[in-house]
């Protein structure tokens, strides 16, 4: 059964140019059409699609608005469209916030070097986030305990689904009480992409000002956003953070972000690194990239790195988790059921590279206690 689709926009240029692109892909078809936020809300809870897409400025009702009103009322998978200015990045982030789960510029050619690759990426991004509604529907969705609020070590996971199966499954599963490696380490890094924004400010807005060593972030956003995301997690979290420049000296309880379209890399050694911002690079998929990141951080720091890689896409994150593994290195994985896409962290789970699957509820908890700070 083909995944339904509501497009919503303003632009009857830009409804019919988004559903010829999703209807010529066999597995997705437009249901229907709404040309403002109002008309969206009501055609959410009547048809029930699997996916809308949703513009954010809009005549009777904006697109916040409505993404609001579709997530109270009918929860739905939602990606916004958005205009690649400052402006732009600051109402997309109001948006996912609200609670829409992944975005794309309204110019295809800001995000792909063809009609053919922005075409695939458009409709891939729309399948991806339809699988989330079955999760987003289930009652209570908040606070119901899940099994994921069971932590366990990767390698013991087939030996649990086994018992799992053979005995009856505890009507309310308990938490896991977190214990410390024992390790210490000066700097934690975190890779992630769709989903990622709000991930990052779920994670971030739980840590003290205190925090013993430096952040680095690397988040897949277009050059455009990454300033205007780091200024908003500034005001929201006890710790600074910041969009990385080129000769930053790594501070404790401070969080750099990748600059979008540039790579970010540490240099220097423990106790006086410097952040290096470089060309983001004809042949990279990601700017910024996780793996050169990741990659540059285990050169200066081996195996006093705390490293996490969070929802997101593709596999970007795997080869630089894999150096910091060789390094010594802690790496953790966000679990399946909490990501908004499971393909960066399951790339890294998959590979033997991470030692712990989390939810992203105690991601933050379980630094705490790792650090020493809980």
């Amino acid at each position: 059964m083909a995944i339904k689709v509501l497009v919503v926009d303003d632009s009857s240029f830009f409804r019919r140019r988004v559903s010829e692109i999703i209807n010529s892909e066999s597995r997705l078809e437009v249901i229907d059409v709404a040309v403002n936020g109002r008309e969206a809300v009501e055609k959410a809870k009547a048809l029930k699609p699997d996916v809308i897409t949703m513009d954010i400025e809009m005549p009777v009702m904006d697109g916040i608005t409505a993404v609001r009103e579709i997530m109270a009322a009918s929860p739905t998978p939602i990606l916004m469209f958005s205009s690649l200015t400052h402006d732009g990045a600051k109402a997309t982030l109001d948006a996912l916030d609200a609670g829409a789960l992944d975005f794309l510029p309204k110019k295809f050619e800001d995000i792909a070097r063809n009609r053919e690759e922005a075409v695939s990426l458009l409709q891939q991004r729309v399948i991806q986030i339809a699988a989330k509604r079955a999760f987003m529907r289930r009652p209570a969705l908040r606070s119901a305990p899940t099994p994921s609020s069971i932590i366990r070590p990767l390698a013991s996971r087939a030996a649990a689904t086994s018992a799992h199966s053979s005995t009856s499954a505890p009507s309310r599963p308990m938490a896991m009480k977190f214990r410390a490696s024992g390790k210490r380490y000066q700097l934690t890094a975190i890779g992630t992409s769709t989903g990622g924004p709000v991930a990052l400010q779920k994670i971030l807005t739980q840590l003290p000002a205190n925090y013993p060593h430096p952040i680095v972030l690397v988040q897949h956003m277009p050059a455009t956003f990454t300033a205007a995301f780091a200024s908003r997690l500034n005001t929201l979290c006890k710790i600074q953070v910041k969009e990385a420049e080129d000769g930053d000296v790594l501070r404790a309880g401070v969080a750099y972000l990748a600059p979008g379209g540039q790579q970010m890399m540490i240099d220097g050694r423990p106790g006086a690194a410097r952040i290096r911002i470089i060309d983001g690079g004809d042949r990279m998929n990601y700017k910024p990239c996780v793996d050169v990141t990741f990659g540059s951080a285990a050169k200066v720091y081996g195996d006093k790195v705390l490293s996490m890689v969070l929802t997101g896409m593709g596999a970007d994150g795997r080869e630089g988790a894999r150096m910091l593994k060789s390094a010594g290195a802690t790496i953790w994985a966000q679990d399946e059921e909490s990501c908004v896409v499971y393909g960066m962290p399951q790339a890294v789970a998959k590979a033997g590279i991470s030692t712990e699957d989390l939810p992203l509820d105690r991601i933050a908890e379980r630094m705490l206690v790792e650090v020493g700070l809980a």
